[in-house]
C-alpha cells in the first residue's frame, strides 16, 4: 500500500540539519548551481554556509525552499 509522504516541514528542523540533509543528497557541485552563492561554489563547508545564511535573509530563504523540494 503506498500512501502519499506528507508535504517536508521545517517545523523542530536546524538550518544546520537543512545543510547537512541537503549536502548529503546534492552535493556543494550542485547546491552551488542551483544556488549562486559564494559559500556553495568557493570552498564550501557547513560552519561557513551557516555563518552566511544567518546573515542573508534571501539567500536562507532559497536554501530553506531547496530543502522542502528535495525528494523523500
Amino acid at each position: 500500500m503506498n500512501q502519499a509522504q506528507p508535504p517536508r516541514s521545517l517545523n523542530g528542523i536546524t538550518l544546520e540539519a537543512i545543510l547537512e540533509q541537503l549536502v548529503a543528497h546534492y552535493g556543494w557541485d550542485a547546491m552551488g548551481k542551483m544556488i549562486d552563492i559564494n559559500c556553495f561554489t568557493s570552498d564550501p563547508s557547513i560552519k561557513s554556509s551557516l555563518k552566511f545564511l544567518r546573515k542573508t535573509p534571501w539567500a536562507r530563504a532559497k536554501v530553506e525552499e531547496l530543502y522542502l523540494g528535495m525528494p523523500g
